[in-house]
């Protein structure tokens, strides 16, 4: 006779978020995030994603990061809607809000006079990637190469952290245009500290709650 072990059945309105849930996850998410990409912004290091590339054109042409990142998400939208439908493009819309105005709080309330580069990349992207998942875990993403992960690992199973991970490089390696290359190798480092945060911690069934 062959055993069984044990199986767990959800129901699904028990597991899932509440909206006090929802709006205290995004804000912390988002929070986390921005500080992420503060501390990188301030280390002259970029990572990858929609993100990383405002960082990129920040530096090449002195633009504001939140306008850079809002500008840059617009046309992922209509991928959004289409593909994962208007509540997950809401909260999207509103977690890059959410970074592009905690990135005007950070520069104004917390300002840096000088940072380790090693640590700012290195703690930078693990942040951004802390927040990210947390963001990801509320329905929710930061737009750009976020939504196509997530798009392709809901229909291949093709973990999003590794999708993002292939883009986050070609990023990172076209900061060699921008910035100097002790920074470029720095931030391919944080960049892969980043997605594995996300390919370790994020997949289809790991997590009840959404």
């Amino acid at each position: 006779m062959t055993e069984t072990g044990p199986s767990l059945v959800f129901d699904k309105k028990a597991t899932e978020h509440s909206v006090a849930e929802d709006v205290l996850g995004m804000l912390t998410g988002t929070f986390v995030a921005s500080f992420g990409l503060y501390l990188l912004d301030a280390s002259e290091a970029v990572t990858g994603g929609t993100a990383g590339l405002s960082l990129l054109l920040g530096f090449a042409t002195g633009w504001p990061f939140p306008l850079l990142f809002a500008l840059i998400n617009v046309p992922f939208a209509v991928l959004a809607v289409w593909k994962r439908g208007w509540e997950f493009t809401l909260r999207t819309v509103i977690a890059i809000g959410l970074v592009s105005a905690f990135s005007v709080v950070h520069e104004n309330l917390f300002q840096i006079a000088a940072l380790n580069p090693v640590y700012g990349a290195l703690a930078g992207n693990l942040m951004a990637g802390v927040g990210l998942l947390i963001v990801f875990r509320h329905g929710g993403s930061l737009g750009g190469f976020n939504i196509i992960a997530l798009i392709v690992q809901d229909a291949t199973g093709f973990r999003a952290g590794w999708t993002l991970m292939i883009f986050d490089l070609a990023v990172v390696l076209a900061a060699l245009l921008v910035v100097p290359l002790p920074n470029v190798l720095l931030s391919a480092l944080g960049a892969v500290l980043l997605n594995l945060v996300l390919a370790l911690n994020h997949r289809p069934g790991r997590y009840i709650g959404r």
